[in-house]
C-alpha cells in the first residue's frame, strides 16, 4: 500500500527538524566533544519519554538575508518527559542553529514550556548552549530574554528550576540561569560571564582566558555562581536526575519519600569520639553527617565554595532533608560573608519546597577583620538569620561543639523557631569562648594577680566548667535534650516523624525585605 503523500511530508519535515543545523554542524558539535541538543535530552530523560513541541516553528526575520536561512524548530528544542517517572519540562538550546542564539521564536518556545510547567506544577530544566542574543533581530531578542527572566522570577519558589551550562552563556543570557535554583556546569566546555575576555581587555587591560574568566571551576570555587560541576556532559545530566530525587514537583507537594534498608534505629558508636577532647582541634563534619544519614549518602551542594559551611541533601528514615553544617575543619567553622550567603540561599530553597532542615552546629562566631566588616558581614550574616527565622519547615538542630555569640542565635536556635534542638555533651553554648570571656570579665583580677598566667588558666578552667557546656541552655529549655552522639540518627528520625504534620505561618504580607 503506497504511503499517504501528506503523511510522507510529515515524516520528511520531522526528519528535517531533527537534523537542526545539518549533518556538518552536528559533526562539528561532536568534534568539540559536545552532544547535540537532542542527544542531551535523550540522556537526561527516561528512555522514550520525551514529547517535543514546536518542532516546526521557524523564525520570522527578513533582515540581513536571514529569511534565506530557516531551520525547523529554530535554535532550541522544547518539550516534556519524565525523570524516574516524574514529569519535567525541558528546553535544550541547539548550537548547530545560529550558534544557539536567542531570537523571538526561540524565546516564545522557552516561555511556552515555562508557562506549561507553572500550570502543571512540574520542574523546568534548561540546557544552555548559546552564543547569546541573535544580533540580527535586535531589540526583539532582548525582549525575549526579559520575557524569560520574568517567568524565572514568577516561578521561583513555585516549581524547581535547574540550569545546566553546556557551552557558552554570556551577556544577558547569564541572568536566566542566575535566577534559577541550581546551576550545573561542565568543566572545560562551559563558561558564564557578563562581558567576555576581549571586552575585559579593552576596558580594564586585563588578559584572561574564557576558562579563567568564567569557567566551571571559577564559578564553583571563587564566585559561588555554580552549585555543581561535572567532568563531562553525561555526568552533568546525571547530577540533574540525582538532584531532583530529593526535591518535590512543586511547592504544594512534599519531597519524595524513598524507603531503604538502613535501620532508622541504627546507633553509630564512632560518633561518640568524633569530636576531639581539645576544643581547638578540627574535625570533618561531613564524616559525622555520613554516619547519621541513610546509607551514608550525602549529596553536597557547592562543595568547593565557602567551605567553612557545608550544605546538601540527604535522607533520614527515607525522608528528604536539607543539611546545613558548620565545618570546623575550615576556618574553625566561623561564619563569614560567603558562607552566610551560601547557607541562606539553601535554607530559603528548602523552605520554599517543604524540605525539612537539619543543622549541625559548631561555630565559634563570625569571622573578624576589616575586610569582613567593610565587605558587609553584618548584612550577610543577617541574610542567614532572616532565612532561618522565615523558614516554617521542620527545623532540627544538633549542637556538636561550639555555639558562641550571635552565631549561636543564627544557626537555627530555639529562639528563632527551631523545633527540636539537641546538644551533644561536648557542646559549649555561651556568649563567647572561655579565653575571650576571661579576658573581659576578669581584666582587673588578671592585671593585679601575682602570677597572671596561672590565674588566667584557673579562671579559664572555671569558666569552661560553668558555662562551656550544654546544661545551662538545657536548664532554660533552649536545648530540648542533651543526647549521646551515637543516638543522633534515631533521635533525628523520630523528631522528623513527630513533625511530619507541622503547621507554621508567617504574618500576611506581600513579601519581606531580606537584607540583600
Amino acid at each position: 500500500m503506497p504511503e499517504n503523500p501528506k503523511i510522507k511530508k510529515l515524516h520528511a519535515l520531522r526528519t528535517q527538524s531533527r537534523l537542526g543545523g545539518g549533518e556538518s554542524r552536528i559533526q562539528a558539535q561532536h568534534e568539540r566533544g559536545k552532544l547535540t541538543a537532542r542527544e542531551r535530552i535523550d540522556l537526561l530523560l527516561d528512555k522514550g519519554s520525551f514529547r517535543e513541541v514546536d518542532a516546526f516553528v521557524v523564525h520570522r526575520t527578513h533582515d540581513f538575508d536571514l529569511d534565506k536561512q530557516q531551520y525547523l524548530g529554530d535554535s532550541v528544542v522544547t518539550g516534556w518527559g519524565t525523570i524516574d517517572g516524574r514529569l519535567v519540562y525541558v528546553f535544550s538550546q541547539d548550537f548547530t542553529v545560529f550558534g544557539g542564539s536567542l531570537g523571538e521564536v526561540h524565546a516564545e518556545k522557552v516561555c511556552k514550556i515555562m508557562d506549561m510547567a507553572m500550570k502543571n506544577g512540574a520542574p523546568v530544566i534548561g540546557l544552555n548552549d548559546s552564543g547569546g542574543a541573535r544580533i540580527q533581530e535586535g531589540v526583539v531578542s532582548l525582549g525575549g530574554y526579559a520575557e524569560i527572566f520574568l517567568r524565572n522570577t514568577l516561578a521561583s519558589g513555585v516549581i524547581p528550576q535547574i540550569s545546566v551550562i553546556m557551552g557558552p552563556c554570556a551577556g544577558g543570557a547569564v541572568y536566566s540561569p542566575a535566577l534559577t535554583d541550581f546551576i550545573i556546569m561542565v568543566r572545560n566546555s562551559s563558561y558564564m560571564f557578563i562581558t567576555g575576555p576581549e571586552v575585559v581587555k579593552a576596558v580594564t587591560h586585563e588578559e584572561v582566558t574564557f576558562e579563567e574568566l568564567g569557567g566551571a571551576d571559577v564559578h564553583a570555587e571563587i564566585s559561588g555562581v555554580s552549585h555543581l560541576s561535572a567532568d563531562n556532559e553525561a555526568d552533568a545530566l546525571y547530577l540533574v536526575r540525582k538532584l531532583l530525587s530529593y526535591i518535590p514537583q512543586n511547592n504544594m507537594e512534599d519531597p519524595p519519600f524513598v524507603p531503604n534498608g538502613d535501620d532508622p534505629l541504627r546507633m553509630e558508636d564512632a560518633l561518640n569520639s568524633i569530636v576531639p577532647e581539645d576544643a581547638g582541634k578540627p574535625y570533618d563534619i561531613r564524616e559525622a553527617i555520613r554516619y547519621i544519614v541513610d546509607d551514608g549518602i550525602f549529596f553536597e551542594i557547592q562543595e568547593n565554595y565557602a567551605q567553612n559551611i557545608v550544605i546538601g541533601f540527604a535522607r533520614l528514615g527515607g525522608h528528604s532533608v536539607g543539611i546545613v553544617a558548620n565545618q570546623p575543619a575550615v576556618l574553625a567553622g566561623v561564619l563569614d560573608i560567603k558562607s552566610s550567603e551560601k547557607a541562606a540561599r539553601f535554607v530559603r530553597f528548602c523552605d520554599a519546597f517543604n524540605i525539612p532542615l537539619v543543622t549541625f552546629e559548631d561555630v565559634p562566631g563570625f569571622l573578624p577583620g576589616v575586610g569582613q566588616e567593610h565587605g558587609g558581614i553584618i548584612r550577610s550574616g543577617a541574610k542567614l538569620l532572616y532565612a532561618y527565622c522565615e523558614a516554617t519547615v521542620p527545623k532540627l538542630t544538633v549542637v556538636t561543639r561550639k555555639a558562641y555569640g550571635g552565631a549561636y542565635d543564627v544557626m537555627s536556635s530555639k529562639h528563632i523557631r527551631g523545633d527540636i534542638n539537641f546538644a551533644w555533651p561536648s557542646a559549649e553554648i555561651a556568649v563567647m569562648g572561655p579565653d575571650g570571656a576571661v579576658n573581659i570579665i576578669f581584666r582587673k583580677e588578671l592585671a593585679n594577680a601575682a602570677d597572671p598566667i596561672k590565674k588566667r588558666e584557673e579562671l579559664v578552667q572555671e569558666y569552661r566548667e560553668k558555662f562551656a557546656n550544654p546544661y545551662i541552655a538545657a536548664q532554660r529549655g533552649y536545648i530540648d535534650d542533651v543526647i549521646e552522639p551515637r543516638e543522633t540518627r534515631p533521635r533525628l528520625i523520630n523528631a522528623l516523624e513527630m513533625l511530619s504534620n507541622k503547621r507554621d505561618t508567617n504574618p500576611p504580607k506581600k513579601h519581606g525585605c531580606i537584607p540583600l
